[in-house]
């Protein structure tokens, strides 16, 4: 079998698929629960409306559900299941790429809540097991340069890329490893604002607005 030359890791959230899909699945979860357990009702719309007026959810939350605590809330939220998918263009690009090169996974993050958003996005289809490096069993977090460096050794003398969203971190450390580095541009619902008021070292070298422009850059 010929040897792939191309190694391609993505980050996770805001980049294979949208984190506010997981924040919306986790609240109708809460949201369940609370109406079960208190007899409540559109408790799932006013999360959603306090989280769009910028208002701490969780703290307005217990003040409806006294035997709730923040803590509990946060365990639902961080433990759940989460009903996420792949789109069909993020699909159809990791099954492109997939045939040309190996894929891999460097996120930040508790083991457990990636796990399930791994397994809810059917990643594994797509990547190694080895090649889905979560910062809670690595014992690295973004920007260190360990888990990009696990590539490199793991796959020797290839071409390397990384595509994330985030420049105050996701960059940094492959730029100064010899990775081209790939950026997608937040569409509007990105959960973290991004920053390019930053040093060079930290930029992406690309910027792309939909995953299909890859294509343009590694294939």
């Amino acid at each position: 079998m010929t040897q792939k030359s191309r190694v391609v890791v993505f980050d996770l959230d805001d980049t294979l698929y949208k984190e506010q899909d997981y924040l919306l699945s986790a609240y109708r979860e809460i949201a369940a629960k609370i109406e079960s357990r208190y007899g409540f009702d559109g408790i799932f719309d006013q999360m959603l409306k306090w989280w769009q007026e910028g208002e701490n959810v969780f703290q307005r939350l217990v003040s409806y559900c006294s035997q709730s605590t923040v803590n509990d809330l946060l365990t639902i939220y961080r433990s759940h299941v989460p009903d996420i998918r792949l789109d069909e263009e993020t699909k159809c690009q990791l099954g492109r790429l997939h045939q040309h090169a190996v894929l891999g996974l460097i996120t930040d993050g508790r083991s457990l809540t990636q796990r399930h958003k791994v397994d809810a996005l059917g990643l594994s289809a797509y990547m190694d097991e080895k090649d889905i490096l979560i910062s809670e069993e690595t014992g690295f977090e973004k920007p260190s340069e360990a888990p990009f460096l696990h590539f490199m050794e793991r796959y020797h003398s290839r071409t390397y890329y990384y595509i994330g969203d985030n420049p105050a971190k996701d960059f940094v450390a492959p730029n100064h490893l010899g990775w081209t580095t790939i950026c997608l541009l937040d569409d509007g619902r990105n959960i973290h604002p991004q920053d390019f008021s930053l040093s060079q070292q930290m930029l992406p070298q690309h910027r792309i607005s939909k995953l299909s422009e890859i294509e343009n850059i590694i294939i």
